[in-house]
């Protein structure tokens, strides 16, 4: 079975700082694409950043640039979310996605999605 698997949520102040890992299982990512959504109760999953297979190529939405930094592993197999400056508005589930060709910046886009880490922002 093929799985995502994210690990570093947890509780945080205002101003400060997490790092999110996303680790396959099951079979190899080094050649996806992948990338981070967010979704909080009541609202739908949002784009968050996203990074090409080779590292040489990333995204991110508005909401989070200069904040967040998404990078992969020296093996390319796993992800890395780094964010800094957190508030509460970043508060959600945090969500690794994968997708065969293009980076993932649309739900719509992902073939495979991880169960999810959550992310508390205290104000």
């Amino acid at each position: 079975q093929v799985q995502l698997v994210e690990s570093g949520g947890g509780l945080v102040q205002a101003g400060g700082s997490l790092r999110l890992s996303c680790a396959p299982s099951g079979r190899t990512f080094s050649s996806f694409a992948m990338g981070w959504f967010r979704q909080a109760p009541g609202k739908e999953r949002e784009f968050v950043a996203a990074i090409s297979w080779s590292g040489g190529r990333t995204d991110y939405a508005d909401s989070v640039k200069g904040r967040f930094s998404v990078s992969r592993g020296d093996a390319k197999n796993t992800v890395y979310l780094q964010m800094n400056s957190l508030t509460p508005e970043d508060t959600a589930v945090y969500l690794c996605a994968a997708t065969v060709s293009k980076i993932p910046t649309k739900p719509s886009d992902v073939g495979y999605w991880g169960q999810g880490t959550q992310v508390t922002v205290s104000s």
